[in-house]
């Protein structure tokens, strides 16, 4: 059954939860904000249709940005103007890459897929087909944010991610139509970016509607509503965000505490590093640490390996529950770091496999969040 958004409220909430589930990525909220503020003024509605409800005739490609969140630094900018990337030409790039994808493909797209959980993968896709006039699916292929193509349940599954568009908002339209492997695609997505100096918009997994049933994490975006309201009720109500969202998503609260020390780097279209977290209330006199890629990864507890993906690490602010993009966490600020389990499609081998910290080059095996946690 389709659900209907009509208020700023309900968006609002929407863009909270994706935050929360983007685990540290998933790009910037306050752009994805803006989006579905603009999309209620402009369309009037959103509407999330549930995945049964799409034909299995039906033609659907998920769209989603791609390229690093790394601020740009005044050698970056100089570099930029000199390429004369000065004036942005498009505002929206989404909707066009899904338009440059069907002149590619020579049919309409019926459906678009949200790639991943965050703060700006979700609101844009949903945007893109309210303005399209496309069928927005409660779900996505990640059930969070992560840094890499090949780690959504398509690719896993084997699917074609080509034919692929790309286009930024300086007006550079690019097709990827064939490619050896995943990996090939990814490297070629993330090429494009940089000329970018940022985030393009890409389509990607031309599938039909029976595909798409056998491959969605269903409801996340339902849920991510729903976690959205718990955090904000919680501030409004006096009570603790943390305990609150944790104990809706059957979660852990892994720490408390303020950022201590924050170090990052732009490498190969990554946003990279480590954040330190100094212990307060009962975690006072412990230290976390939690490395990302764009997302958060793996974790350590007093220089002992802990949380690692496949489960979600959020940073959520303390006082007020809101959660925290790693570009936008800042030294002194103080948080709540919460835990929920991984998303069933990815609890097999290849699931951790693909996800957890051997991918990223970590010798440190990946124990579930239930075995680990302390309690």
């Amino acid at each position: 059954m389709a659900r209907l958004i009509t208020t700023l409220q309900e968006v609002e909430d929407l863009v909270r939860g994706v935050t929360f589930f983007g685990t540290g990525g998933g790009g910037d909220p306050d752009k994805g904000l803006q989006f579905l503020k603009e999309t209620l003024d402009d369309v009037g509605k959103i509407e999330l249709v549930d995945v049964d409800e799409i034909s299995d005739n039906a033609t659907v490609c998920t769209c989603f940005y791609m390229g690093s969140i790394a601020p740009h630094t005044p050698e970056v900018k100089a570099r930029m103007k000199t390429m004369g990337l000065v004036e942005k030409e498009v505002e929206r790039v989404l909707p066009e890459a899904v338009k440059a994808l069907e002149r590619f493909l020579g049919k309409e797209i019926d459906a678009i897929v949200p790639v991943e959980l965050g703060g700006i993968n979700t609101p844009a896709p949903i945007d893109a087909a309210a303005r399209l006039g496309k069928k927005v699916v409660d779900g996505d292929y990640a059930g969070r944010a992560i840094p890499e193509i090949v780690q959504i349940t398509p690719s896993m599954a084997g699917k074609q991610l080509v034919p692929m568009s790309s286009v930024d908002e300086w007006g550079n339209v690019a097709f990827v139509e064939k490619v050896r492997n995943h990996q090939c695609a990814e490297a070629m997505g993330k090429a494009i970016s940089t000329v970018a100096f940022g985030l393009v918009g890409q389509t990607a997994f031309v599938m039909s509607g029976k595909e798409l049933k056998e491959l969605l994490i269903r409801g996340t975006v339902s849920e991510s509503i729903a976690v959205g309201k718990t955090l904000r009720e919680a501030k409004e109500q006096g009570k603790d965000p943390a305990t609150e969202v944790a104990k809706a998503l059957n979660g852990w609260v892994l720490f408390k505490g303020k950022v201590s020390n924050k170090e990052w780097e732009d490498k190969q279209g990554y946003y990279w590093g480590t954040h330190t977290f100094e212990g307060a209330g009962k975690f006072k006199g412990q230290e976390f640490k939690m490395w990302f890629k764009n997302e958060n990864h793996i974790s350590w507890l007093d220089g002992k390996p802990y949380v690692t993906s496949p489960d979600i690490m959020q940073v959520i602010h303390s006082e007020t529950g809101e959660p925290i993009t790693n570009p936008a966490l800042s030294v002194g600020e103080e948080v709540a770091i919460i835990g929920v389990k991984k998303r069933e499609a990815f609890s097999t081998e290849q699931g951790i496999a693909i996800v957890g910290p051997a991918h990223y080059g970590f010798d440190i095996e990946h124990k579930p969040i239930e075995d680990v946690v302390v309690k």
